[in-house]
């Protein structure tokens, strides 16, 4: 889908803060075991410098970084605040329909992801979405240091951190 063609809107900053400090638990859904993975790379960040619980989803793995991997977002141990996608285009509106059956208050596209049918169904059933956006990104560049790209800015500041 080309940019001309997005007629979805998606919630700006300060909304996108709401969301993340209104979150307590993370369902990666697609995780990976591989380190040269975004998925990796977002869930390395998350358990390291965040302060939510984090779920890793993929019906083929066993185990992650040490922690379990549960087939499907039905079988976490809890319902997850906060759906992170990382699947092909195809399979999005599956799992938008799992994050409403189980629960989740929020369906996030990563950086990349964008579905506007699974965006329906998702906001048809209750969630808040946000698409093309990566979640590490929009968390530590809310707690300062980075800009817009996501990049480390070298800018150290006194200015009191907004906390998510």
């Amino acid at each position: 889908m080309t940019a001309e063609t997005r007629t979805w809107q998606g919630p700006s900053a300060p909304e996108r803060l709401k969301l993340l400090r209104g979150t307590e638990s993370i369902a990666i859904v697609g995780a990976s075991d591989k380190p040269s993975r975004a998925s990796y790379f977002v869930s390395t960040y998350l358990l390291s410098s965040s302060p939510y619980r984090v779920y890793f989803v993929n019906p083929v793995l066993r185990e992650i970084m040490g922690r379990p991997v549960y087939p499907s977002l039905a079988d976490l141990p809890e319902t997850p605040d906060l759906v992170d996608a990382f699947r092909r285009h195809d399979d999005l509106p599956d799992v938008a329909r799992d994050a409403v059956a189980v629960g989740a208050k929020t369906l996030w596209l990563q950086l990349g992801s964008w579905h506007e049918e699974a965006a329906r169904i998702a906001e048809e059933g209750g969630l808040d979405v946000v698409m093309d956006r990566c979640l590490k990104i929009e968390h530590a560049r809310f707690h300062g240091g980075l800009h817009l790209a996501g990049f480390n800015t070298g800018v150290i500041s006194a200015k009191r951190q907004v906390l998510s």
